[in-house]
């Protein structure tokens, strides 16, 4: 494994408890600056509005408290996670003051908290929902995923199914994104445990994405009850964590998928510029942090390399951050020019990219979508619009509706 440099022998004690300080307040990406590594090839973003695209949005409801992942139910009722700790439910566009019960205690720091918010493919069989979320204290902590039996107004039978074995530090990191595949197994992207100076052991703690035998800066795939299924790419390898899909990754939290060709698209926070538009498959490394565009916050390259043989590049990079969120593919035909295409949310950029693909899953262009607040999530809903949430102590739920429609 590529070792890093440490913090120690770069900028002495006072400068650790400075940057101690200043990377506990930051969210990842999460505000724009500067950064001079080499550019990569970035396809052409352009803005638009809802005017010279047939679209408008309508702003559905508002009053959620950083809201961070939706979903549907089969009967149309729309699923919201508060990261505080609240499961909100939302009928009819109207969001029902009473939180829904039996949420699992969550860790509510920095980044951490409630996070995604996924139902079973069979619901109506089996009334399944899964949560992931921050667990612990804010010296040891880790991602956790949770599943529930939902009877419509509160969860029963909350039972944990997966978690990182390694506990960490502080706030950042948890990645989170569920994804279900076809097969009815699910994806579950997990962040690399934070920035410098977080440690675990006598390495920066983002090392941890390169080692096989940990779940830190990772996609896992697991069977619907949390298991490891047999022919995940590493369960044949006793030197590995058989739960692993793909590896190298920082802090995805955007997954997709496109039913016609298969694929599974992620998005995934830099540092400092260097956020990344990822086709993501089994078994393959995505280089993080030995290959990257991305810099130190405290200043200085983290790696000079930005593409090597064995790792996977980037189909896309953003620098300056856009700090790309929720993500999702378009298959509805309520705006038929856009199917096929990828809508991927920015907290940074406070938009949503319109990203066209051409048939080999190369970028062909890019639309800002201005929406003027930090997006946490994008989603289609079954009826084939685009529901956005915002996020602010005061969120907001938007839709995307074609003019006319």
């Amino acid at each position: 494994m590529l070792k890093q440099f440490t913090l120690r022998t770069q900028i002495g004690m006072v400068g650790i408890a400075m940057m101690h300080a200043f990377a506990i307040g930051i969210a990842a990406c999460s505000s724009p600056s500067a950064n001079t590594a080499a550019p990569a090839p970035v396809a052409q973003t352009t803005p638009t509005n809802g005017t010279t695209q047939g679209f408008r949005q309508t702003k559905v409801l508002e009053g959620l408290e950083n809201p961070w992942s939706m979903a549907w139910l089969p009967d149309g009722t729309m699923l919201i996670t508060e990261r505080p700790g609240r499961l909100r439910i939302v009928r009819d566009g109207k969001l029902d003051p009473t939180a829904i019960a039996g949420v699992p205690e969550v860790l509510a720091t920095g980044q951490g908290g409630l996070l995604d918010v996924s139902v079973h493919p069979r619901f109506s069989e089996n009334r399944w929902i899964y949560l992931t979320y921050a667990h612990g204290t804010r010296d040891s902590n880790r991602t956790r995923l949770a599943r529930a039996t939902f009877d419509g107004k509160a969860l029963r039978d909350v039972r944990v199914i997966f978690e990182v074995a390694q506990a960490k530090s502080g706030g950042q990191h948890f990645g989170s994104r569920i994804l279900w595949l076809p097969d009815n197994t699910m994806l579950v992207a997990i962040g690399d445990g934070g920035n410098p100076p977080v440690q675990l052991g006598s390495e920066l703690i983002r090392e941890q994405a390169q080692n096989l035998q940990s779940r830190l800066g990772k996609i896992v795939r697991l069977n619907d009850d949390g298991s490891i299924p047999s022919d995940n790419p590493f369960a044949a390898n006793a030197k590995a964590d058989s739960a692993i899909w793909s590896y190298g990754h920082r802090n995805i939290q955007g997954l997709a998928f496109d039913p016609g060709a298969k694929r599974v698209w992620s998005t995934e926070h830099g540092s400092r510029g260097g956020d990344e538009l990822n086709l993501i498959a089994a078994g393959q490394n995505y280089g993080w942090p030995v290959v990257t565009h991305s810099q130190e916050y405290f200043g200085g390259e983290i790696s000079q390399e930005r593409s090597r043989p064995g790792m996977v590049d980037p189909k896309t990079v953003w620098t300056p951050a856009k700090a790309p969120s929720g993500l999702t593919f378009y298959t509805g035909d309520r705006f038929p020019g856009w199917q096929g295409n990828l809508f991927a949310g920015g907290l940074v950029s406070q938009d949503v990219r319109r990203i066209e693909l051409d048939q080999a899953g190369n970028v062909r262009s890019q639309q800002s979508i201005k929406i003027g607040q930090r997006v946490r999530d994008v989603r289609q809903s079954p009826d084939g619009l685009l529901y956005i949430l915002t996020d602010a102590s005061n969120g907001q739920l938007i839709r995307l509706e074609p003019t006319g429609g």
